[in-house]
């Protein structure tokens, strides 16, 4: 289970506090068991921050607190703040990523489920696709979508696997595994019944829970393969 642990402190040297934690950074290399650590800074006090700290599980975190490079900071760290530091420690019992969802609900409810009228509740209206298999290098709106998952539905019965998701800022990046089977027309290739598989990678930029931008790379040459194309 996911473990957080949240650090509540005041000081008035927030310069010296980021320089603490590059430090700490540097020399747990290699050793430390966190994997997400942020700091944000109380809009009513200026001097008041919450650190959260992520981890993989309790054990990991405890891990970590044992590193003799975690208790020389936590010293420093104590001598930085005004007064001692409070820490909450919180198992995580529900951790959702609203873009990482949309996006999946694009890949499951819209393409492979054709639900279209979905669209303009997952894509923004002026919405701008950058496809390896297109002419153009940008096309944009929403209604670009559209068309994509009407053409590819109408050539293939498919599923899609999603191997994996990163979300970082505004972008989640999706790496895939795709299935269809060959059912009608596609880049002048007619129905051939054939099964073929293709691996991509899609990014996904968000703007206000909609996508706003799209980039596709996959494999097209190895799909035009499969089907005796080339």
């Amino acid at each position: 289970m996911k473990f957080v642990q949240i650090i509540d402190y005041k000081t008035g040297r927030p310069e010296g506090m980021n320089a603490l934690m590059d430090k700490w950074v540097e020399q747990t290399k290699g050793k430390r068991t966190a994997t997400h650590s942020l700091i944000g800074k109380d809009r009513s006090d200026a001097s008041h921050y919450v650190e959260i700290v992520e981890f993989p599980s309790h054990e990991e975190a405890v891990k970590n607190s044992r590193l003799p490079e975690t208790d020389r900071i936590f010293q420093e760290m104590v001598a930085l703040c005004d007064g001692m530091p409070s820490f909450t420690d919180l198992d995580v019992i529900r951790d959702e990523q609203l873009n990482t969802a949309t996006a999946r609900r694009f890949f499951h409810e819209i393409a492979v489920g054709g639900n279209l009228q979905a669209v303009d509740e997952v894509f923004a209206a002026d919405y701008r696709d950058h496809d390896v298999i297109k002419e153009e290098e940008t096309v944009v709106g929403s209604d670009v979508m559209r068309q994509d998952v009407t053409s590819w539905r109408a050539a293939f019965d498919f599923t899609f696997d999603l191997e994996s998701q990163i979300a970082e800022g505004d972008d989640v990046v999706t790496r895939w595994t795709w299935t269809g089977t060959h059912k009608g027309a596609f880049m002048d290739v007619q129905p051939t019944g054939k099964v073929c598989t293709m691996t991509g990678i899609t990014t996904f930029r968000f703007r206000d829970g909609k996508i706003q931008e799209g980039w596709w790379h996959y494999d097209v040459l190895g799909l035009m393969r499969q089907l005796g194309a080339l």
